[in-house]
């Protein structure tokens, strides 16, 4: 049974120029437990559509389903069952990080013991322990990046959306972060959808992906099977795969980052 179903799932933006169909009709399907990564350049439609499943934004056609809940009809069910981590993060840079995760337990309403003990749990499973009673502003980058899954996992959903959540970050902790999302997916068997512009962490991370493409979905499947299906090899670069399905060099699939 799929936790996230869409079918024809659209968004036209109303502009001076005249409508812009950013998401045209997206048909996806994510099994429990999957980390399934969204492909595809600046403009193809990924962060659109991961802002209509979480129901940030509303869809001007098709329809879906997140863990069971109508995105339209009961879009307070869906965002109790999902968290969403965007791009740019949510951290207010001044409070503690123990005082930031009581306040997002609070805001899903838990008691505040509850809270608490739900900021202490997670910052066990997610390598924050040691940073509770350190200001936001003070952490690195990559801790900042757990403390925003860290909030997006309050209220235990099912299923976790990453908007893009390695930009940024050096290889150390890209790799880290990589780690988490397995972790998360292999103890806890929570669902992952992510966005990325780098193939090798596609390549690396992902047990499906879908690239999409002018607000299309224009293939998808296993790592492995798009780079034999359009690369020739399942040992080819994933990077040729994109060519091939793309029409075009993913230009701002940003290469992965250089140690210095």
């Amino acid at each position: 049974m799929p936790i996230i179903s869409t079918s024809g799932l659209s968004r036209t933006f109303e502009t001076k120029a005249g409508p812009v169909q950013a998401v045209r009709s997206v048909d996806l399907t994510v099994m429990p437990g999957e980390i399934v990564g969204l492909l595809g350049p600046n403009g193809a439609g990924k962060t659109t559509t991961l802002r209509m499943l979480t129901t940030l934004l509303a869809p001007t056609g098709g329809a879906a389903t997140v863990a069971g809940c109508d995105l339209v009809a009961d879009p307070a069910g869906v965002r109790a069952k999902c968290g969403y981590v965007a791009q740019s993060g949510g951290v207010d840079p001044h409070l503690g990080v123990r005082e930031e995760l009581v306040t997002q337990g609070r805001l899903y309403r838990l008691g505040r013991a509850e809270a608490a003990a739900r900021a202490e749990e997670l910052a066990g499973q997610l390598g924050l322990g040691g940073l509770l009673e350190r200001r936001t502003s003070a952490l690195s980058g990559g801790q900042r990046r757990r403390l925003d899954i860290a909030m997006g996992l309050t209220h235990r959903p099912p299923v976790l959306f990453l908007d893009e959540p390695t930009t940024g970050l050096d290889p150390g902790s890209r790799e880290d972060l990589w780690d988490l999302v397995r972790a998360l997916r292999d103890d806890f068997g929570t669902t992952v959808v992510l966005t990325t512009h780098y193939l090798d962490e596609a390549d690396a991370l992902a047990d499906r992906l879908v690239v999409v493409d002018g607000g299309l979905v224009v293939a998808e499947g296993s790592p492995a099977a798009l780079k034999s299906s359009y690369a020739g090899s399942p040992g080819a670069s994933l990077h040729d795969a994109f060519l091939a399905i793309t029409g075009r060099t993913p230009a701002d699939a940003a290469p992965a980052p250089v140690a210095v």
